[in-house]
């Protein structure tokens, strides 16, 4: 596991929504029993009206999906599979849109 891996997501029900899961957690934090994960949903989630470094999209395995930063959370680390995918090389996007969730700025 490692951080910016994107995952298939864990839950049979809520797959068809928010396919993948990406790791945000940093790779310090590797012996602890969670990951820290953002969603990637398909776009028909409309949000319209939030800044457009909020949701950043990304393109997984021929979809296009968008980032969900303010419903990051916990899940644990044995039900993440193998990864499908590696966003390391758009980590400063996510970092940005994570920030827009937690920064006043």
């Amino acid at each position: 596991m490692a951080q910016w891996d994107v995952y298939v997501n864990p839950s049979a029900a809520g797959r068809e929504d928010v396919p993948f899961l990406v790791d945000a957690q940093s790779d310090l934090l590797r012996g602890v029993p969670t990951r820290f994960v953002v969603p990637l949903a398909a776009p028909k989630r409309r949000m319209s009206g939030l800044p457009t470094r909020l949701i950043p999209q990304f393109d997984i395995q021929g979809q296009w999906l968008q980032l969900v930063p303010q419903e990051a959370g916990a899940v644990p680390a044995r039900l993440l599979a193998s990864p499908v995918s590696n966003l390391r090389a758009e980590a400063h996007r996510i970092i940005d849109a994570l920030d827009t969730v937690i920064s006043v700025v």
